[in-house]
Order: structure tokens, then C-alpha cells, then sequence
């Protein structure tokens, strides 16, 4: 089989809801292929935009001199701004916080990691969007002290 039908059926599979596939040709090629998550081909799409949360955690750091301090993620993951579907967010822009209250959640392997204010405040902004993948380092929160 030729590299670019290969190609092109490892491109349509990717495109598709399939989870494996496997075939046997005639001259005795086998090919074989699985999708393991769904979730992961998610987070390789997101990778491309490493260079455009790079320049944002840029910004905010610059920001953070000026306008109050920058609450940033401690690990990778998914950023959740409330506890459950229907809940209520844990924080919105102009709520008041004291060191230790919770701000949101940082799901990592399946794990609901509590992010937790390091100071008292005012929420000015926020800099991500409910179910986006974080990396770390990146700027959660803005806060006026």
C-alpha cells in the first residue's frame, strides 16, 4: 500500500468516530489502528496555541505590576469555574475574596484540585473560560489588592 493511502486513511479515521480499525489486504499487509481517547487528540489540537498563551501569560505578568496580582495555575489541566454543571461559579468579576477561599478547580488525571486565593481581594478578572485546558503557570485570576 502506498504511503499517501496511508496517509489519507490515518487522516480520514482521525476525522471520524471510529475507535479502531483493522484490515488485511490480499498480499498479506496488515493494518491496524486505535484511537485511544478522544481527549488527547483535544489536547494536541490545543498545543498549537502554545505560542498565543505564551504571550498572554507575557501580558498578564506585566499587567500584574500594575493593576493588582495575577493568579496563575500550579499544574496542567482543565480549568473549571464551578463545582458542578448547575452549581454556581465559585467566583465572579467584583466579588470580594479572603486568602484561602476557593476560586475554582484544576481537574489533573481525573483529580478536582481546589485553587485557593494566597490573598484578600477583589476578582477583577477573569482570564479563562470554563472547560479550558490550562498549562502551568498560566494566569487564572486578576486581583486587587
Amino acid at each position: 500500500m502506498e504511503y499517501e493511502k496511508i496517509k489519507q486513511l490515518m487522516n480520514d479515521m482521525g476525522n471520524s468516530k471510529l475507535t479502531s480499525i483493522d484490515i488485511d489486504f490480499p498480499d498479506g499487509t496488515k493494518i491496524s489502528m486505535k484511537k485511544e481517547s478522544t481527549k488527547e487528540i483535544q489536547v494536541i489540537q490545543k498545543s498549537e496555541q502554545l505560542n498565543e498563551n505564551e504571550k498572554q501569560i507575557e501580558v498578564a505578568e506585566k499587567e500584574e505590576l500594575q493593576d493588582g496580582e495575577i493568579v496563575k495555575s500550579p499544574m496542567v489541566g482543565t480549568f473549571y469555574s464551578k463545582p458542578s454543571p448547575n452549581a454556581n461559579s465559585y467566583v465572579e468579576i467584583g466579588q470580594k475574596v479572603k486568602k484561602g477561599d476557593v476560586l475554582c478547580i484544576v481537574e489533573a488525571m481525573k483529580l478536582m484540585n481546589e485553587i485557593e486565593s494566597e490573598f484578600d481581594g477583589e476578582i477583577t478578572e477573569i482570564l479563562v473560560q470554563d472547560g479550558e485546558a490550562v498549562e502551568y503557570g498560566k494566569p487564572l485570576f486578576k486581583i486587587k489588592k
